[in-house]
């Protein structure tokens, strides 16, 4: 939906606009009720999962590691708690191919998605699900005010929340 004011792109029923920060309000009355709530609930409400984190200079191996370990789908690579790459099980398949054992010792900075999309917990679920959407992730880390990582969501985490919101 484009903002009246400046003509900037947001999502669906946001408040504000996020290139101005001028009101979006619209008639909601033809929404259902899941629309609605994921307008309404917050990130927070997902109970995001704490989130493995390595720094940039963590072996490949070490990453693989905890992926298996940890049986997650993701590592978020941190520099001072602050978010600053992200490695996935699709990275193994698209980075690393089917010989993962080639980089086992090169450091995980060379590797993972430089710069990951972050939201914090106070963030709309619709927003998140946008976001996702929009740039294909299936995780997003979660910071706080301080752009420190705090948990992470996951698609699967957002599939739980609709068929909670479904099945009540």
């Amino acid at each position: 939906m484009l903002c009246a004011n400046c003509g900037a792109e947001n999502i669906e029923g946001v408040d504000q606009c996020e290139a101005c920060g001028q009101s979006m309000q619209r008639d909601r009355s033809h929404l259902s009720a899941i629309e609605k709530s994921m307008l309404k609930d917050r990130i927070s409400d997902l109970d995001p999962r704490e989130v493995l984190t390595v720094a940039p200079t963590a072996s490949v191996k070490e990453v693989l590691n905890l992926l298996v370990d940890n049986r997650v789908g993701c590592v978020v690579i941190a520099e001072s708690g602050i978010p600053v790459g992200i490695f996935s099980e699709r990275d193994v398949l698209v980075k690393l191919g089917n010989s993962p054992a080639e980089f086992e010792d090169k450091p995980i900075s060379d590797y993972m998605t430089t710069n990951p999309e972050t939201l914090e917990s106070s963030a709309k679920i619709a927003f998140a699900v946008h976001q996702m959407d929009m740039g294909h992730y299936r995780h997003l880390p979660i910071v706080d005010q301080t752009g420190v990582v705090t948990g992470i969501i996951s698609v699967r985490d957002i599939l739980r929340y609709l068929n909670e919101k479904i099945a009540s």
